[in-house]
């Protein structure tokens, strides 16, 4: 369908942060947007609010009757059997996925600098992006997380490149191969590969096979940038046509870490940059070594892009980070308390090594819910038991939704506890959220650090204890 032959787009599972995004973009570049999902809560729910969206709860036929669409673009998590997918594929009104959507309304006239990896994408391109963009370059964006900078998941600039958070999950019902094939990348960043997805993906070698097609897609005339501490990473760059750079603390990587120094508030540290044979110094306010990872890796891309090492290094100390990122949710009591986004037991154990070095004179406790399909499986039952080193305290609360896993594959959160009290570590199981934010009350103390730690709402948790230990002091 033809871009001036559309008026009005409807969008199922409008709620999830790439759709939200997508539908933001669009309504930016003036469509009539409409969508339909069956839960919705913040940040996404607020941002659809304010753009004047208008949201159905939950999926009926109707709504299409109702607002008559032109186009209908289609979130990963719609099944073939939903009643609104159902009446599309009936009534044969063009559909696309979020994926495809994006490259027919966006990516005709941009280059695209597409950011992949199991962790770090959407800080990677979040600081990408912004520090593009301070420079002068005006670039657009695509992100899976919300940008404090700018307030929102998304830039539409008048620049030449597009920096996209490319995420190797599923398409949508009707395509089952990873969004990041659609993006069209011009340059592309993978930060490290590991198994993840357990619903989609059989093994690890799967999980390869998915980034080794987004790497042969890049073109001769384009770049691949890795992570040369990952071998995988590095096994992957032989597929690529284009240029390759790598990134780490390998002695043999292009963009080679040399020194860091982790202090309270802030990381210095030294590169050598391959493009002068120099060594940079550089000055970040992300906490942990991932993130320094992260940094580094913007870095390269960002020289490609031209920029000096002034430029970068002001973008940086620019950047106000990402929401549900380490992120800062208050102070009360004396008590301060952050919300993250992880819940790959890598991404669980770097985020609280990450705070012991920028908080070290606090107690931390840390509240982990398990809601992703990996994180509620066995496949990582091990691994989370070794993933809270750094934690004084860790909370473990049931996942929900284990009813729709077999029993036989289900992570057994009881047990995670048991492991880790094994261990020494003060660990607690806690059936629901009340029950957490009740022992929260109780336990915590002027100088601890809370950090919540899930892919979803948590039921809010870091707001609801806020309020707690604020009404409490």
């Amino acid at each position: 369908m033809a871009e001036k032959n559309c008026s009005t787009i409807y969008m199922m599972g409008i709620g999830g942060i790439a759709m939200g995004t997508l539908a933001s973009m669009l309504r930016e570049k003036g469509y009539r947007v409409v969508g339909s999902d069956q839960n919705l809560y913040p940040p996404m729910s607020t941002h659809l609010e304010t753009l004047a969206i208008p949201v159905c709860r939950g999926y009926s036929a109707d709504n299409l009757v109702r607002f008559a669409p032109d186009l209908v673009i289609v979130g990963n998590v719609i099944r073939r059997d939903n009643p609104e997918a159902q009446a599309v594929l009936r009534n044969g009104t063009p559909y696309l996925s979020m994926p495809q959507a994006l490259a027919r309304f966006f990516l005709g006239n941009h280059d695209s600098l597409v950011v992949t990896g199991t962790h770090g994408k959407s800080t990677t391109s979040s600081l990408l992006a912004w520090i593009l963009h301070h420079a002068g370059l005006d670039p657009s964006a695509f992100i899976g997380a919300f940008m404090k900078n700018w307030g929102a998941s998304y830039h539409l600039g008048r620049g030449r490149c597009m920096v996209i958070e490319g995420d190797e999950y599923d398409t949508a019902f009707f395509d089952k191969g990873p969004k990041f094939l659609h993006y069209q990348p011009k340059v592309g960043l993978i930060t490290s590969v590991e198994y993840d997805h357990a619903d989609i993906f059989r093994d690890f070698e799967a999980v390869v096979n998915a980034f080794a097609e987004f790497v042969k897609i890049i073109p001769d005339d384009g770049s691949l940038v890795v992570n040369g501490d990952d071998s995988t990473c590095r096994a992957l760059s032989r597929h690529c046509r284009g240029r390759v750079t790598t990134y780490g603390a390998s002695p043999d990587a292009d963009w080679r870490l040399l020194e860091a120094e982790y202090t309270a508030g802030e990381v210095r540290f030294t590169c050598r940059n391959p493009l002068s044979d120099r060594v940079e110094r550089i000055c970040s306010k992300l906490p942990g070594r991932h993130n320094l990872l992260n940094t580094l890796a913007a870095r390269a891309v960002a020289a490609q892009a031209g920029l000096t090492p002034a430029q970068f290094q002001e973008g940086l100390l620019t950047f106000q980070g990402v929401r549900r990122r380490q992120d800062l949710v208050g102070e009360a009591g004396g008590v301060l308390i952050l919300d993250d986004f992880a819940h790959h037991p890598t991404a669980v154990q770097e985020t609280l090594a990450a705070l012991r070095r920028f908080y070290p004179e606090r107690r931390l406790l840390a509240a982990f819910e398990p809601r992703t399909n990996s994180s509620r499986r066995a496949v990582f039952q091990e691994a989370y038991a070794a993933s809270f080193d750094a934690a004084d305290v860790v909370c473990i609360k049931q996942p929900p939704g284990l009813e729709a896993i077999p029993a036989s594959e289900r992570l057994d959160a009881d047990r995670l506890v048991t492991d880790l009290k094994k261990q020494g570590k003060a660990a607690h199981f806690f059936e629901t959220t009340e029950e957490l934010v009740g022992f929260l009350d109780r336990h915590c103390r002027a100088g601890d650090l809370v950090v919540c730690m899930s892919n979803g709402s948590f039921d809010e948790l870091p707001h609801r204890l806020l309020q707690t230990l604020g009404v409490r002091s």
